[in-house]
C-alpha cells in the first residue's frame, strides 16, 4: 500500500463555518511534522496552533465513489 500524509490547516470562523487549508503533501509523517513546526508561528497559522491535522492517504484507490450531486441555493 503506497500512502502519503495530508497536511491541513482547519479553524472556526464562527461557529458552524470552518476554514479548511490544504497546506502540502509529503511523503512521510516526518515530512508533515516539519511543515507544521515551520508554518505554526506564520501568520494566520499562529492564532490557531491547534489547527493542524495530518491524514494519511492511500494512494491508486478511489476515495470518491458515490457519485454527487450539486444543491444550488434557493432564489430570493
Amino acid at each position: 500500500m503506497e500512502v502519503v500524509f495530508l497536511l491541513w490547516h482547519v479553524h472556526e470562523i464562527e461557529p458552524g463555518n470552518d476554514d479548511e487549508k490544504l497546506v502540502g503533501v509529503y511523503r512521510t509523517e516526518g515530512d508533515a511534522k516539519s511543515a507544521i513546526d515551520r508554518l505554526r508561528n506564520k501568520p494566520g497559522f499562529v492564532g490557531a496552533p491547534d489547527g493542524f491535522q495530518i491524514c494519511l492517504y492511500e494512494l491508486n484507490v478511489d476515495h470518491w465513489t458515490e457519485g454527487y450531486i450539486t444543491i444550488k441555493p434557493a432564489d430570493d
